[in-house]
């Protein structure tokens, strides 16, 4: 088994190591029960420190992936077993519901969303929906309907339980434990908490305005230590937290970099409908490896607790047929509800003013902020992302005025260097905007 491994390891650090072995236990070339080598043999092989070594296996055992007993070696195990730790998802959701003025939440504005009543009648008039388990998991008229507004022609198509619950699903068809992913930075964090789950080795992509940057793209592909990426995270429209949307020309020139390669691209168009860019969507360039993400918890409602996953049908076929043996189906109740807002006209109209007042209240706190010295950006979505001084404190010095932001930290998937706080303007009444402008310009300050 040492030969094994000495000929597999590329990236002789701690994580390349670690990376590795785990690879070779998914891949079976170590099967479970399989005796190491010792540290310090496998250390003398590769000409590294033990210390190394000894981290890389640490890494593995707290991953469950090894388990050392104590003379009679190091062996693998089954395979992974490390718990799910929301940590990060932990930390932006410290607050809410605690300050009077909480902007940490990355919540849609309650008043800004349809009506759902008069729907909730007219589909209540029809009585059950579900009338056997083996019913088709999405409506057919949620699917025309859904079809219709694809950024792409899906090849399957199915529906969940809010984008989170699509992003998990679509993880685990696709990432295993060691497995290379490619994500923006700053991103989600409980994608990233996902991602820890599993086990993955996340690639940090810085983004500009357009989008995740081609450089950046380029470098991890041809990076020339560790494994292929298995699968690139992106959000399209209103990246959360900065609110990016990218651009047509950016999502051709990442196709580009990804053609012919084996990486599934994941995309989470987690605004839908409020977002004011178009949808744009590497799907149009690479229809076979693309899955999309669309959540209407934003636009339509979050106690719909629908989103739409649509794409390769290797993976939307396996994530739905995995579904069998668990939920089964999202609610068809609540899929009639969505499939009579998609095309009610009542509802466009509330989208169309939802989209105009969080346009205006982005704009506005960008230029209060900019006036006052802070940078900040919120280009779509219901999302500001600003630079302070120092994080702790100006959470603490908000705080004390009763305003909750979210802490930039946990979104980091790398260092970025300066501190941020995640801000949900889309919240801000327009009438406080100014007031709270000037509480967020001294907290920035320090």
């Amino acid at each position: 088994m040492l030969g094994t491994i000495t000929a597999a390891v590329e990236d002789r650090s701690a994580r390349g190591i670690a990376g590795t072995v785990s690879r070779l236990v998914m891949a079976g070339a170590l099967p479970a029960g399989t005796r190491l080598p010792t540290v310090r043999e496998l250390a003398t092989e590769l000409g590294i420190s033990p210390t190394t070594v000894s981290q890389a296996w640490r890494t593995l055992a707290r991953a469950g992936v090894i388990a050392p007993r104590g003379r009679a070696g190091t062996f693998v195990l089954a395979g992974p077993a490390a718990a799910a730790d929301p940590r990060r998802y932990r930390r932006i959701t410290r607050s809410p519901g605690r300050l009077p003025h909480d902007y940490s939440t990355g919540t849609p504005d309650a008043a800004l969303l349809p009506d759902l009543a008069p729907v909730l009648a007219r589909v209540a008039q029809g009585g059950n929906l579900t009338l056997s388990y083996l019913d088709d998991p999405v409506l057919p008229a949620l699917e025309k309907a859904l079809r219709i507004r694809w950024p792409f022609p899906p090849a399957a198509l199915t529906v969940v339980d809010g984008a989170m619950d699509g992003l998990d699903r679509v993880t685990r068809e696709l990432v295993g434990f060691g497995s290379r992913v490619l994500v923006e930075n700053p991103c989600f964090p409980p994608l990233l908490d996902l991602l820890d789950a599993v086990g993955a080795e996340v690639v940090a992509l810085p983004l500009d305005d357009e989008g995740v940057r081609p450089e950046a793209l380029r470098a991890a592909l041809g990076a020339a230590t560790g494994a292929e990426p298995v699968a690139l995270f992106l959000q399209p429209r209103a990246q959360n937290p900065t609110g990016v949307s990218m651009t047509a020309r950016r999502a051709e020139q990442l196709a580009g970099l990804l053609a012919g390669r084996a990486v599934t691209v994941v995309e989470d168009d987690h605004s839908g409908d409020v977002a004011t860019a178009r949808p744009i969507s590497l799907g149009q360039h690479l229809p076979g490896s693309t899955v999309h993400i669309h959540s209407f918890s934003k636009s339509h409602g979050p106690d719909l607790r629908l989103a739409a996953v649509g794409g390769v049908e290797s993976v939307v076929t396996g994530l739905a047929t995995r579904r069998m043996l668990g939920p089964g189906w999202s609610s068809r109740l609540l899929q009639a509800v969505l499939a009579e807002l998609l095309g009610d006209d009542d509802t466009e109209r509330t989208l169309a003013h939802a989209r105009a007042v969080y346009a205006r209240r982005r704009e506005a706190m960008t230029a209060a902020l900019t006036a006052r010295g802070v940078r900040a950006q919120a280009p779509d979505g219901i999302n500001l992302w600003m630079e302070v001084a120092d994080e702790q404190v100006a959470l603490v010095s908000l705080a004390a005025r009763g305003i909750g932001a979210a802490p930039g930290t946990p979104f980091e998937a790398a260092p970025l260097g300066p501190h941020h706080l995640r801000v949900t303007v889309g919240l801000i009444p327009d009438e406080d905007l100014e007031a709270v402008a000037d509480l967020l310009a001294e907290a920035a300050r320090g």
